[in-house]
């Protein structure tokens, strides 16, 4: 076979482990690599201030007298944090996590930069250098090659139609159309296919190396999908009953293939929809839409992972915030800054965190926007430090400049 039958057959299915550079990439020293992080990317801007709204605040239903939350105990209201703060109500399956302690939020977070561009903005908090357009590797890939123990194919894991920026790089990922798409058999599957490549491939100079590492990659998925499989035979007492949208069974599927193949250590999510310009709604509507199946995968993320949910740290982020005030659409435009959610075993939840300086017109960026008084990288460069053990050097190379101001708190516990 040629080499463009090769790439055609990588297109029908084939995973690959995906890099810039080199495939010999040296392994880190041994460390503690039981440590898992999954970050669930909200593509679109998802409103931070109807997610963790401070319904507390009298300035927050004057800004959004149609869409936003009544005070928790009343028809439609938020769900009670902390006195302040209310959750939305179409996450009512997250406050089991609340009450134990196990969820946090960190208000008025984000990129510095004040880019109003999906676009830009994703890039900047995939990259982790904003205002940068020009850097080659997402923080992710550069994460997991700084991260101690033996290097696999699988290790870092990305579900999604295509490689996300913040997976790509020097270091060997995986990357799944959506897990269900996985469990099927690829044409490499097929007896008489695999042994033409394994014969075309096996000494190759150039795409050897390559070809084995997917084929291992592959395979580990399979077998850890299989070995799901059982699991969801053995645990048929829930009755098998599907929830309505699709990121409930792809979180129950993750947890299944890192609870089956320790070695991926690393994952990512994206989810579309939350840009909501129009008839966004406030308990009900097209964001509680959204937010009803994410908060139910989430819950199920944490039940499904098991023991090993105390060694796991999950975060949810989105590229900015949206308007304090509602538009004309009963909706909101592009914002600044936002709320990034932390969950997990070790997470010292149960609390708001964060520089919050409240919604009075005096105190928005520019007149109409949350500030921006918490920067995503100094949360994410904690949970990296806290939870995966990074010293200093390696964090440097992760989260290149980062802000000389570290947060005033601890979100994660060593």
């Amino acid at each position: 076979m040629r080499r463009r039958h090769f790439l055609n057959a990588v297109g029908a299915g084939l995973l690959l482990p995906v890099g810039r550079g080199a495939w010999a990439v040296s392994a880190p020293a041994a460390g503690p690599a039981n440590k898992k992080l999954i970050v669930v990317m909200l593509r679109g801007a998802v409103d931070g201030l109807n997610v963790v709204a401070p319904v507390g605040d009298e300035n927050y239903l004057r800004l959004r007298p149609t869409i936003g939350l009544a005070a928790p105990g009343m028809e439609g209201g938020a769900l009670d944090l902390d006195g302040y703060f209310g959750l939305h109500p179409a996450l009512a399956s997250l406050q089991p996590l609340w009450a134990a302690r196990k969820l946090a939020f960190v208000h008025a977070s984000g990129s510095p930069d004040a880019t109003r561009s999906h676009f830009d903005a994703q890039d900047y908090m995939e990259s982790a250098t904003p205002g940068r357009k020009n850097t080659p590797d997402g923080w992710m890939n550069r994460l997991v090659a700084a991260l101690p123990g033996p290097r696999s194919p699988s290790r870092l894991l990305g579900i999604g139609p295509v490689l996300p920026r913040i997976l790509s790089g020097q270091a060997a990922a995986v990357n799944l159309p959506n897990v269900a798409a996985a469990a099927r058999a690829d044409l490499l599957d097929r007896p008489a296919v695999k042994a033409a490549f394994d014969e075309l491939y096996a000494n190759h100079p150039r795409f050897g190396r390559a070809y084995a590492d997917g084929r291992a990659a592959h395979r580990e998925v399979m077998d850890a999908l299989e070995e799901g499989q059982m699991s969801r035979e053995m645990q048929a007492a829930d009755r098998g009953a599907p929830l309505p949208n699709g990121f409930p069974d792809d979180a129950a599927r993750l947890a299944g293939l890192m609870r089956n193949d320790p070695k991926i250590q690393l994952a990512f999510v994206a989810l579309g929809g939350w840009d909501t310009h129009a008839n966004q709604g406030a308990a009900t509507g097209q964001l509680a839409n959204r937010l009803a199946p994410l908060g139910q995968g989430l819950a199920i993320l944490a039940d499904r992972l098991g023991p090993l949910f105390d060694d796991t740290v999950v975060v949810v982020m989105s590229e900015f915030g949206r308007t304090a005030r509602e538009n004309g659409n009963g909706g909101t435009d592009h914002g600044h800054g936002n709320v990034m959610w932390v969950m997990g075993g070790k997470v010292r939840g149960g609390k708001v965190y964060g520089d919050w300086e409240g919604v009075g017109d005096a105190k928005l960026n520019e007149g109409r926007d949350l500030p921006v008084l918490t920067d995503f990288r100094s949360v994410l460069a904690q949970i990296s430090e806290e939870h995966l053990m990074l010293g200093d050097k390696r964090l440097e190379q992760v989260f290149p400049a980062m802000p000389q101001k570290r947060p005033g708190f601890r979100i994660v516990a060593a």
